[in-house]
């Protein structure tokens, strides 16, 4: 590679990691802002918080690269030919395909980060984001409940449950529901799980009347 090749490869990496920077920052701190108030709203401390933020980045790199790589790419070539060095180049017999050159292999760098990406680091990355989210859901239940312990969430409601298993399921569960006047259901329940239902927590009971 000569060294105009080079020269113009490394602006159009330097430009794509200050735009792929700049970019995830942002999108990042909007993300962030969500999921700081979802966990710490939990009670989850600030590890789990940094640990949701680190497998989430991959999926949002993903995301930016495409930008960061326009970005780049129009930044270099608008600021080369502002500053006639396209033009010294063409002067010099350097013909159009001569100087895509470096851009083909800027864009084969990218698409090599990109597979990389997509075909490994997201789908490890989500799925021990889910693992995370399952056993979180988990621990919410182990707090939020009482084992052998009549609870009352309301006046009109009376939980109780004998025992809750380390993966959350709650064993033979007595729920009595009196907030209708005139009528007052009595559930029970071999076995129960509580369930993330968007900002509400779902609690699905089996093998009961």
């Amino acid at each position: 590679m000569a060294r105009i090749d080079r020269y113009m490869l490394s602006q159009l990496l330097v430009m794509f990691g200050f735009f792929a920077l700049v970019l995830v920052a942002l999108f990042w701190i909007n993300r962030a802002v969500v999921l700081f108030d979802r966990l710490i709203g939990d009670g989850q401390s600030a590890l789990v918080f940094l640990e949701f933020t680190a497998l989430g980045l991959p999926k949002l790199i993903v995301t930016v690269l495409p930008i960061a790589t326009f970005a780049a790419s129009v930044y270099v070539t608008n600021r080369m030919s502002g500053e006639s060095e396209l033009t010294v180049l063409q002067a010099a017999g350097a013909g159009p395909w001569r100087l895509a050159w470096p851009v083909f292999v800027f864009g084969l760098c990218v698409a090599v980060m990109m597979t990389v990406l997509s075909h490994f680091l997201v789908p490890m990355a989500q799925g021990q984001l889910k693992q995370r989210e399952a056993e979180i859901s988990r621990n919410l239940t182990a707090r939020l409940l009482t084992e052998g312990t009549f609870l009352h969430p309301s006046d009109d409601v009376t939980f109780y449950t004998r025992a809750i298993d380390n993966d959350g399921v709650l064993r033979d569960v007595f729920l009595s529901d009196r907030r209708k006047a005139n009528e007052g259901v009595i559930y029970t329940a071999a076995e129960a799980y509580l369930a993330r239902n968007g900002d509400s927590t779902t609690l699905i009971m089996l093998s009961g009347m």
